[in-house]
């Protein structure tokens, strides 16, 4: 008999890319409308589970964060900006974190969609893979927001995954360094933060030296892989199986987030790398086959049609689907001329500083680093915690003469998937 099939959830909700960062703000939350337009062009959402993430609550963000920073975040609007300097300042809010409209409300709906619903599914062997585009905001501190993030629903993630597996990993190519999660988790053997990106000449954020490994219980549990510009394929393609299949052989994950930061692209707009979209799917393709309980998130990624093009490539890797390269007609087709094709060699121009000597020195160097860890850490796994209980949306609180916003509308309006046929029906519905 073949393998099954993978059980894929995929969250999206359109509010998220209707938020505006600001005029000339690299950040565009408008390239996630345009993944899932992609998405469903290709017919990939007949192949999994499609659900409209619920809105973290505030108290579930502070598992992680201060809650006054949280408190803030739900409170400031633009129009409040000059009664709060003092506030802003201490948050890091600015320029690169700009207070925008329905700001807190993106923050639940992002993180959400990694929490609560594709941790809980994970959790609760409700699916394989869960896929949330929308997440992946590596950045965020405890205190304070950093790097256009401003919640990090990477920790949440894993923390909310914590409750039932003994061990993650946390895997990230973004081409920043994923500073916030490694940070969160510096200290303990129960997560494993790997993190492939750019370093040196002051690139942001500034963390992840190869000496970087954790400290106390947490000692050698950070694994930081550092590279230079230009990194192609098959350098990146082949470190990166190296070291994922000796963390895996040496830690044994139960479970493993994977941070698929868009902007390690050649041709990012903030970005240095030489990576083409198969090559940075091909990590995608080589998780996915490890068979472990997979979270995938986006990230960073500022050429928004090539982000588009990225994550739909993926979505389709994850779901075991070749795409035909020619874009099916789509809502945003006019952002993927001249050539409307889904891979694309624009920008594969970038000369690799990386030599191999440089390579096989950091390569040997990570290698050295995990032969300090036990194999597989022991965890003694105290009682499950239980999964927070919050009160379902209570129209008692609601003013009808304020506008509903897409999501809670969205409240009152049976799922589409409820009406699936075959494997994607979630009701079973059964002839009488």
């Amino acid at each position: 008999m073949p393998p099954a099939k993978d059980r894929v959830s995929y969250f999206y909700d359109g509010d998220v890319g209707s938020v505006y960062y600001g005029p000339n703000h690299p950040m565009k939350p408008h390239r996630l409308c345009m993944t899932h337009s992609l998405v469903l062009a290709y017919g990939l959402h007949h192949k999994m589970e499609i659900y409209r993430p619920r809105k973290a609550y505030p108290a579930e963000l502070a598992q992680f964060h201060s809650t006054d920073y949280i408190d803030f975040l739900h409170r400031i609007t633009p129009e409040m900006q000059d009664q709060y300097a003092k506030e802003l300042l201490m948050y890091n809010m600015g320029e690169d974190c700009p207070v925008f409209d329905n700001l807190f409300e993106f923050c639940q709906i992002y993180a959400g969609g990694t929490i609560a619903d594709a941790a809980h599914r994970l959790n609760h062997g409700l699916c394989d893979i869960a896929i949330n585009w929308a997440g992946g905001l590596h950045h965020a501190k405890k205190c304070e927001a950093s790097g256009f993030c401003y919640v990090n629903d990477l920790v949440l993630g894993i923390l909310e995954l914590l409750k039932y597996f003994p061990r993650v990993l946390y895997i990230d190519i973004d081409i920043h360094h994923g500073d916030g999660v490694e940070e969160a988790f510096y200290l303990t053997d129960r997560v494993m933060t790997v993190s492939f990106h750019k370093f040196g000449d002051y690139f942001f954020p500034g963390t992840g030296d190869v000496k970087d490994v954790g400290e106390r219980e947490g000692k050698y549990y950070a694994v930081n892989v550092p590279l230079k510009d230009g990194i192609d394929d098959s350098s990146f393609i082949r470190l990166f199986r190296v070291v994922i299949s000796k963390v895996v052989e040496f830690y044994q994950p139960g479970a493993v987030v994977l941070q698929c930061g868009a902007d390690s692209l050649a041709g990012d707009r903030l970005g240095c790398f030489n990576l083409s979209i198969q090559g940075h799917a091909e990590c995608v393709n080589f998780v996915k086959k490890l068979g472990i309980p997979l979270l995938v998130t986006g990230g960073g990624g500022y050429t928004k049609e090539n982000v588009a093009r990225c994550w739909t490539v993926e979505t389709g890797v994850l779901l075991d689907t070749e795409l035909p390269n020619e874009i099916p007609s789509n809502d945003y087709i006019k952002y993927f001329k001249p050539d409307y094709t889904l891979k694309t060699n624009h920008g594969l121009n970038l000369d690799n500083l990386n030599t191999k000597a440089y390579l096989s020195a950091i390569k040997m160097q990570v290698l050295e680093n995990l032969r300090h860890i036990q194999h597989a850490p022991g965890v003694q796994m105290h009682e499950v915690p239980p999964d927070t209980y919050f009160p379902d949306f209570d129209e008692g609180d609601f003013n009808p003469d304020e506008r509903l916003d897409q999501h809670t509308q969205d409240k009152s309006v049976q799922r589409d998937e409820e009406f699936y046929d075959g494997d994607n029906d979630n009701d079973h519905d059964m002839d009488s």
